[in-house]
């Protein structure tokens, strides 16, 4: 983990190596301070040599002018360095978890994965930036300190380090204590986050039932663990705190109490004993700071072992080495013997599905809800991976293509329709970044949204809300769908895309859909008659299994499964 750490400490090299040498020479000018003032009191003042008096006051002020000057440098650019070590990690989480495949969203919470991308992160920042300073200073201020002390008196300087291994000891045995307590607030934190997340995008199901004391019971159940994981932590830390205040206290009642036995004996002055005491000072505050660094640490590395546990995951789907590109693309799709279940589950959602899709034709997929439709729709851009079968387009398994090439090839118009709480221009474009201002009115036109969004104050520049809470359900799927005209795709997959529009808005959307599928392979999911008669094949789906195939007019005259579905008006 350190090695894995320190690499991050790379692209910033400079910056540290910066940090590190003004916290080193802040150190080493402090340990000076105790030497300057002994030499007053012993030498310069004694002898009234005023001119020796006047060069050790400014040799001081020179000490505390400098030490400023690196105190001004070590919390500026020591900070910047950890913001962008927290940058630099923040973009690697974020672009691995780009890579994670659906089956790893579909099992993590949202807020615990919004805690780890910016609490936890944070946190490593201050300890990137903290720790090998905070460190060096200790470090070398104890040395430098213990060195002058051993040149002054040695036997006091031995009685100084009595107390030292006490404070070790003290400070490895609860540091490991409240790294596990810092873990567990951790995860009580992302806790908190997740319910809060889930509360506040579902405040419309919320109210609708009237169970907001539901919710204040789940997360009152929720803060509770958090508030308990807390009081743990600082009933550690308490502990930690005394034992160390202490410890400190009776390391000052040592050397005072060994510092008089040997000036009563004859063996130390006055004058010796406080430079003895300004160093025990001296030391005293770094072991103060390694206290505090110790806490921030367990603190840190609990985060940046967080950090890892996502990095460390490995996507469920990758490329193979020599994926190839999808170029050409005519749009014939073989899927065969196609079987499938999830991670999650122990049931067989798909079994033994053969399908020919011939190219530019338009299927559709008919059954009741929870029969697979949708599922097969996400095997084909490989959003999932089956555990036995095959899909191919243009003889191509996609197996063996790149996955980005692969979803280039393929426009999806979801059921559950998401837009990002940005503009509408934005969401539409976001099926071509690329477009020109002309291709997104006339994907706009062909979704039969345009009239609606020129009727807008703000028109193509109308914020959408968060999840396009602003807009209704059928004005958000018709945005998708011209997302979908945008992208222009030679495979169209339709998963419900008109189970949100009223009669007239679906009449439009069938006529551009029409339009749309002309020459492209199309994949239809719809419950509604009008959607799915024309297609040029139906698939009939009853638990994982095709039951019937054919056009409407056959499947209607066989008046088995589908006949069934019809009459019994499951297909509306």
């Amino acid at each position: 983990m350190l090695k894995r750490f320190i690499k991050f400490y790379k692209p910033h090299k400079y910056l540290f190596i910066l940090d590190m040498s003004v916290a080193f020479l802040a150190a080493i000018l402090s340990v000076f301070m105790p030497m300057l003032t002994r030499t007053l009191l012993k030498v310069h003042i004694p002898n009234k040599d005023l001119n020796g008096i006047i060069a050790m006051i400014a040799i001081m002020g020179g000490i505390i002018i400098f030490k400023s000057v690196f105190t001004y440098i070590r919390i500026r650019w020591g900070h910047i360095m950890g913001v962008r070590m927290e940058s630099d990690m923040r973009s690697d989480m974020f672009a691995h978890l780009q890579k994670l495949s659906f089956n790893y969203f579909d099992n993590v919470k949202t807020g615990h994965i919004m805690s780890r991308i910016s609490n936890d992160l944070n946190m490593i920042a201050e300890v990137a930036h903290h720790a090998p300073e905070d460190l060096i200073i200790s470090v070398f201020m104890i040395i430098g300190s213990f060195i002058a002390m051993f040149h002054y008196n040695v036997s006091l300087a031995f009685i100084a380090m009595i107390p030292v291994p006490l404070l070790i000891v003290w400070g490895l045995t609860y540091g490991r204590r409240m790294k596990g307590g810092f873990r567990l607030v951790r995860k009580r934190i992302a806790d908190i986050n997740s319910s809060v997340e889930n509360s506040v995008q579902g405040i419309r199901e919320v109210k609708s039932f009237t169970n907001e004391h539901l919710e204040m019971e789940k997360f009152g159940h929720i803060n509770f663990s958090f508030q308990r994981a807390k009081e743990k932590m600082y009933k550690i830390m308490s502990v930690y705190f005394a034992g160390m205040t202490f410890l400190t206290d009776f390391y000052y009642l040592v050397v005072i109490g060994g510092g008089i036995y040997l000036i009563f004996i004859g063996q130390l002055d006055v004058i010796d004993l406080l430079a003895f005491t300004l160093y025990v000072n001296f030391i005293l505050r770094p072991i103060e700071r390694l206290v505090h660094f110790t806490e921030q640490f367990q603190q840190g590395s609990t985060a940046f072992e967080r950090f890892i546990e996502i990095m460390d995951i490995e996507p469920d789907i990758k490329d193979n080495k020599n994926a190839k590109t999808l170029d050409n693309v005519k749009g014939s799709i073989d899927i065969d013997n196609l079987t499938f279940k999830y991670t999650s589950s122990e049931d067989w959602v798909l079994q033994n599905i053969n399908m020919a899709i011939p190219a530019g034709k338009t299927i559709a997929l008919v059954g009741e809800s929870g029969a697979g439709k949708s599922t097969i729709a996400s095997l084909i851009p490989r959003f999932y991976e089956a555990q036995e079968g095959s899909i191919s387009i243009d003889g191509n398994n996609i197996m063996d293509l790149k996955q980005k090439s692969l979803r280039d090839n393929i426009g999806i118009v979801q059921q559950n329709v998401f837009l990002f709480d940005t503009s509408i221009r934005e969401n539409i474009i976001y099926g071509n970044p690329n477009a020109s201002e002309e291709e997104v009115i006339e994907a706009a036109r062909k979704a039969n949204i345009l009239d609606f969004i020129q009727s807008l104050p703000d028109r193509f520049d109308t914020l959408t809300g968060e999840r396009g809470v602003k807009l209704s359900g059928g004005q958000k799927q018709r945005i998708s769908i011209a997302r979908a005209f945008l992208k222009n795709p030679p495979i169209l997959i339709f998963d419900e895309a008109t189970s949100s529009l009223d009669t007239e808005s679906e009449a439009y959307i069938q006529k551009a859909m029409e339009e749309l599928s002309q020459n492209r392979t199309t994949i239809i999911i719809a419950h509604r008659l009008s959607t799915v008669r024309n297609a040029d094949l139906l698939y009939v789906i009853n638990e994982g299994r095709i039951v019937e195939q054919g056009t409407h007019d056959e499947l209607m005259d066989r008046k088995d499964y589908y006949y069934n579905l019809y009459t019994k008006n499951m297909i509306l």
